[in-house]
């Protein structure tokens, strides 16, 4: 039960909530209500900062959610024009993360890491249409490992800074070999994460699903299994 609350924080985290800690012990000299509502959120940024261990199913063609969090919308979309993928419209799954979720991100495929691409931009709601197009993002181009393919596949996954995300880590290089379910990068305060799935990939996850990152297999590239459809019960 213990390693259910107890989940180990990202390093990232620890200047904020340093910084959260020591604002709750000046508020909290100034007025004790100040002290309790600053003890409160230094809660909360540890508990935004957690970085749980994750079960990732490991057959060749699973991809995996990147990011804890919610479909927010599946549609054909055009990689970021900085991946230089080219401009033909591909499956995209997007997951939307809110400021209760863990914000570690996960690589939904294994392989080798082509582009790595950053764009500053805006921060809109990343709810939003326009935030795939307009928001700061960090844009990844992956050629995956897998066997019977003499040029390997390839898939790009994005992440875009929301209203509140302020700072994009991509803890990945060019040329990094990386498996599936590896940690990548992480997004501060609520964000999204696009993934751009090979054509002819059906998703396997809904609008409206809720995903775990590193664990809910969103697609197949070896599956014939064609668009699922969802009812809410």
């Amino acid at each position: 039960m213990l390693n259910v609350i107890l989940v180990p924080i990202h390093p990232a985290g620890w200047p904020f909530i340093g910084i959260f800690a020591v604002a709750t012990v000046i508020l909290g000299s100034i007025a004790e209500p100040l002290g309790w509502i600053g003890l409160i959120l230094t809660a909360w940024c540890a508990y935004f900062f957690r970085n749980p261990d994750r079960v990732t199913p490991q057959r060749e063609g699973l991809v995996i959610s990147p990011a804890d969090g919610v479909v927010q919308k599946i549609d054909r979309a055009t990689p970021p024009p900085e991946l230089e993928m080219g401009d033909a419209e591909r499956p995209r799954i997007c997951v939307f993360m809110n400021v209760f979720n863990v914000h570690v991100n996960r690589a939904p495929l294994g392989g080798k890491v082509i582009k790595l691409a950053y764009r500053p931009g805006k921060f809109f709601n990343a709810s939003l249409d326009k935030a795939s197009e307009f928001n700061e993002r960090q844009s990844v181009r992956l050629a995956i490992a897998e066997t019977g393919h003499s040029t390997p596949r390839e898939i790009a996954f994005v992440q875009i800074a929301g209203l509140v995300a302020r700072r994009i880590k991509c803890f990945v290089t060019e040329g990094q070999e990386i498996k599936t379910g590896e940690r990548f990068g992480l997004i501060r305060f609520g964000s999204r994460v696009d993934v751009y799935l090979p054509e002819g990939i059906a998703p396997l996850v809904v609008e409206g699903q809720t995903t775990l990152a590193g664990e809910t297999v969103i697609a197949d590239l070896h599956g014939t299994e064609g668009k699922r459809t969802g009812e809410v019960r």
